[in-house]
């Protein structure tokens, strides 16, 4: 192994050495510290400690010219930005726009909120119009310094950046998280990522790329667009994202670990592992995030018709039951067979058998689905169906002929075509997956949506429903939860307890939390079946 200082896939410094015990003793004194990861059997340093490296290592480790290119535009830094009353004032906020469209009140306030900082989250609710209120103030730092403005947006969703950005006069670098640039121009870039809990694990190559983007020497400011900051109620989620924006917290990954997501060491076939899946402290933790995460709830900002949940349990007769027993033991048989042989992994059953029920449980629930969709239907009523399951989809959209079908097959070019005859009334119909439809699109003509089974999260619930609880909806959404016994009361009670923890996070209300993990939930169901 040769010695060597380079740029990490985080955009931190990476110093790979033998071991030597001086270097390393030299290394552990750096501030700021480093981190030492065996996986890669290197150290992690912040940029911030470029200056303290060359001088301990004294010329003895090479840089490599990447890092060297980082290295000398950090001491050759961009000019000082504006002051914020000036770019406020170059916001124009009260002035309509070219297309005749007039900046809501909560969205002017979201454009001076993301123009104090230069890391930001903005959390709003979906349907809030977080991309008009990016781009305006993208908009503002443009017109007063050369910057240019790159959005990471999943491409589904760029026709609509696109579209916004034409309403404001502007030119944007678009790019999807599954391929994200390498480096930025040297002038000064704005960066905005769109659905930006697509990086919430901090292993993934599009976390670690944007973390790349978000630490280069010449981005002028980097604002996080996204409805759920913590999609899945824990809050080792949201430590990628206040690291992207340089939140004091991010600096020290175990210890946020430790007090936030009851971090600990356990023994697992011999090994010790770090678990840090836990929530904890979270009125502390939302103390601490508020200045830099703004969340804002539809019903504080607009007079929107309200949004009603109505549950439709489903039950089976006993032919019924024994049909669906019959399947599940043939797939928790199968399961175990396969474990018993090595092919999957023993400690994973609970997780199987809970994807078994809900797969088996979506089957079942089509009559039910079916007869509900075609009464909403013969009431002249436009309705938006989401389904987990492709199959399931698929087999909605052979019973009414007259309906769009929105899954990830389709083309992400023919999406928005499917949505817009939905909206023009073309199909009054739309059957959709979350994965695909969830994300991203109005469909505010409904005014029914219906969830055959819920997604895993609370976000993913909350964004299908939203894409018709919007602005410009003409009446109240009811949205019809179809529940099948025990597994769907589970998932829709882990909804619930996770919607308490993202709300402890985003509102200033005081909870008690009943936290169950869903292998102990799991583990009872099956023993009572």
């Amino acid at each position: 192994m040769r010695c060597l200082l380079r740029l990490g896939a985080t955009g931190q410094i990476e110093v790979v050495s033998p071991y030597d015990a001086v270097t390393q003793a030299q290394l552990r004194a750096i501030r700021p510290r480093g981190v030492w990861s065996g996986r890669q059997r290197c150290w992690h340093f912040p940029l911030e400690a470029a200056p303290a490296l060359q001088r301990v290592l004294a010329g003895r480790f090479p840089v490599e010219p990447e890092l060297a290119q980082w290295l000398a535009w950090m001491e050759q830094p961009l000019p000082p930005l504006p002051l914020h009353r000036q770019l406020v004032a170059a916001a124009d906020l009260q002035r309509p726009l070219p297309d005749g469209r007039q900046l809501f009140a909560h969205q002017r306030a979201a454009v001076r909120w993301l123009l104090a900082r230069r890391g930001a989250v903005l959390a709003d609710a979906m349907g809030l119009g977080k991309t008009l209120s990016a781009l305006a103030a993208a908009r503002a730092m443009v017109r007063l310094a050369d910057f240019r403005i790159l959005v990471i947006a999943p491409v589904g969703l760029h026709g609509h950046w696109q579209s916004e950005a034409a309403a404001l006069g502007l030119r944007l670098e678009l790019h999807s998280w599954a391929r994200l640039p390498q480096a930025l121009p040297p002038a000064g870039t704005v960066l905005i990522a769109d659905e930006a809990h697509y990086a919430q694990n901090g292993q993934t190559r599009r976390s670690q790329g944007l973390l790349r983007l978000a630490r280069h020497p010449r981005l002028r400011a980097i604002w996080l667009l996204t409805g759920t900051p913590m999609k899945n109620g824990r809050p080792a989620q949201l430590f990628p994202l206040l690291a992207a924006i340089g939140h004091p917290l991010a600096r020290d990954q175990r210890s946020f670990e430790e007090v936030f997501c009851q971090g600990h060491w356990r023994e697992q076939g011999g090994r010790r592992l770090w678990q840090a899946s836990g929530a904890s402290h979270l009125e502390e933790l939302q103390r601490l995030v508020r200045p830099l995460v703004l969340h804002r709830r539809k019903q504080d900002c607009l007079d929107l018709p309200p949004k009603h949940r109505q549950l439709w349990p489903v039950a089976l007769d006993d032919l019924q039951a024994r049909g669906f027993q019959h399947r599940l033991q043939i797939k928790v048989d199968d399961y175990r067979r396969r474990a018993a042989s090595g092919e999957v992994r023993r400690d994973a059953e609970v997780l199987a058998v809970l994807t078994a029920l809900r797969q088996i449980g979506s089957d079942y629930k089509l009559p039910a689905t079916c007869s509900l969709v075609a009464s909403l239907l013969a009431q002249g009523e436009a309705v938006v169906v989401f389904t987990a399951f492709v199959a399931t989809a698929q087999l909605l959209h052979g019973r009414f002929a007259a309906s769009a079908l929105l899954t990830g097959a389709l083309p992400p070019a023919q999406r928005q075509a499917q949505v817009d005859a939905f909206q023009r009334g073309d199909h009054p119909l739309l059957i959709a997956t979350y994965g695909t439809g969830g994300l991203g699109f109005t469909l505010h003509r409904a005014r029914h949506v219906v969830l055959v089974e819920r997604p895993w999260t609370p976000g993913d619930a909350e964004q299908a429903e939203d894409r018709c609880h919007r602005i410009g909806m003409g009446a109240a959404l009811t949205s019809h939860w179809l529940q099948l016994g025990v597994a769907d009361q589970l998932v829709d009670g882990l909804i619930a307890s996770k919607a308490e923890r993202i709300a402890l996070l985003l509102q200033r209300r005081p909870h008690q939390l009943e936290r169950r993990s869903l292998p102990a939930m799991v583990r009872d169901l099956i023993d009572r079946w």
